[in-house]
C-alpha cells in the first residue's frame, strides 16, 4: 500500500473530509474541511469522490515524501509548493514519482491549502467520518494534528494519471470573499436599528485568537444591552454571536453545539468556505441578503461544482 511520510508537519496539518453531520444532539460538531469547496475540487482533480479525506494545512505548509509515488492536487491558498524543488501549480493535478518530496512554505494568500491524493487518505472513521476533531481529540490521524515521522496510508488508486485543471472562470466564481453575505440570525430582532447599523457599517478584523471553533473579531462593538439574556439553545455553523462586550464571534466547523449568546446574523452557506481562508488580521464586512437570495446563491454554487465545465483536460 502506498503512503505519505511526514517529514515536517507545518503549523497545523490535519486529516479532513467533509465532516460528520447529524451528531449535534450528542454534542459533536461536524468538523471537516474549513474550506470545503477547495477539498471537493481537489478530490475531483485526482478522480476521488468529493468527500474523500485529504490534508488541510493552516498558514504554514509541511514537507511530505511519497516513497511509492502518488497522483495529487493542491487547492486553496498558495503555499509556494514545490515537488523536488520544481514549482507545483495550484488547482491542477500532478504526479509525484517514487521518492519525490513535496514542500510547502508559509501562505502567500489565504489561510489554508489542501493536499488531495488519488485514493484518499485512509484512517479509521469516527462517527462515519475521517475528519480530525481537535477539540475532542477524535477522528483523523490519532485525533490530532500531524507530527514529524507520521506515516499516512493512501487508499487504492482508481485510475492512471491524466493532467486536469480547474477552469479559470470557475476559479473566479469560487474565490474567497471578504464581504460575507448573511441572513438574519434567530435573535436579530433583539438588536435595535442603531446596533444593526454599527454591525453592517463596520469593517472587522480577524483576531489572533481565532481557530476552527470560532473566528473572533476586533473592531466596533455592537452596543451593549442590544441582545438581552437568553436560554442556551442549539447553534449552527456560521452563526454570528454577540457576547457581552459586543465583539462578534463567527461559529465555525468545530463550534460548540449550543450557546447562550444572541445571534444577530448567520453567514450564508455559499460563503462558509470563505471563512476557512480568513487569516488573523484580515479585514471583513457583513452584507445582509434575503433568504431567497441565499438559497439561489447556494444553488448556483452547487451547479458550478457539479458541472462538467469545472475541470478541463
Amino acid at each position: 500500500m502506498r503512503e505519505i511520510q511526514v517529514q515536517a508537519p507545518g503549523l497545523l496539518t490535519t486529516v479532513q473530509d467533509l465532516g460528520r453531520e447529524g451528531f449535534g444532539p450528542m454534542g459533536v460538531s461536524p468538523s471537516g474541511a474549513a474550506d470545503a469547496i477547495s477539498l471537493r475540487i481537489g478530490n475531483r482533480l485526482v478522480g476521488n469522490a468529493e468527500g474523500a479525506a485529504g490534508l488541510e494545512m493552516t498558514l504554514l505548509g509541511g514537507t511530505f515524501a511519497f516513497p511509492d509515488g502518488a497522483i495529487l492536487a493542491l487547492t486553496g491558498s498558495d503555499f509556494g509548493a514545490t515537488l523536488d524543488d520544481a514549482p507545483l501549480k495550484l488547482w491542477t493535478s500532478a504526479e509525484a514519482r517514487r521518492g519525490q518530496i513535496l514542500r510547502l512554505e508559509p501562505t502567500r494568500s489565504g489561510a489554508r491549502c489542501y493536499l488531495c491524493v488519488q485514493g484518499g487518505i485512509e484512517v479509521t472513521p469516527f462517527l462515519g467520518s475521517a475528519s480530525t476533531h481537535l477539540l475532542s481529540g477524535l477522528g483523523g490521524h490519532e485525533g490530532r494534528a500531524l507530527r514529524k515521522g507520521d506515516v499516512l496510508k493512501i487508499g487504492k488508486a482508481n485510475g492512471t494519471y491524466r493532467k486536469w485543471a480547474v477552469a479559470a472562470k470557475a476559479l473566479e466564481r469560487v474565490s474567497p470573499r471578504k464581504v460575507l453575505r448573511v441572513t438574519p440570525g434567530p435573535q436579530s430582532d433583539w438588536f435595535p436599528q442603531t446596533a444593526q447599523q454599527v454591525f453592517y457599517a463596520s469593517t472587522y478584523r480577524v483576531a489572533e485568537e481565532s481557530n476552527r471553533m470560532g473566528l473572533r473579531l476586533e473592531g466596533a462593538a455592537v452596543p451593549e444591552g442590544s441582545g438581552g439574556k437568553m436560554i442556551t439553545e442549539g447553534v449552527s455553523i456560521g452563526a454570528v454571536q454577540i457576547p457581552s462586550g459586543g465583539l462578534p464571534i463567527i461559529l465555525f466547523v468545530e463550534q460548540q453545539t449550543t450557546g447562550g449568546y444572541a445571534k444577530i446574523a448567520n453567514v450564508i452557506s455559499a460563503d462558509l468556505s470563505s471563512l476557512g481562508q480568513l487569516r488573523p488580521r484580515d479585514g471583513i464586512r457583513f452584507e445582509p441578503v434575503e433568504w431567497e437570495a441565499a438559497r439561489s446563491l447556494l444553488r448556483e454554487q452547487e451547479e458550478l461544482l457539479a458541472s462538467e465545465g469545472l475541470i478541463t483536460g
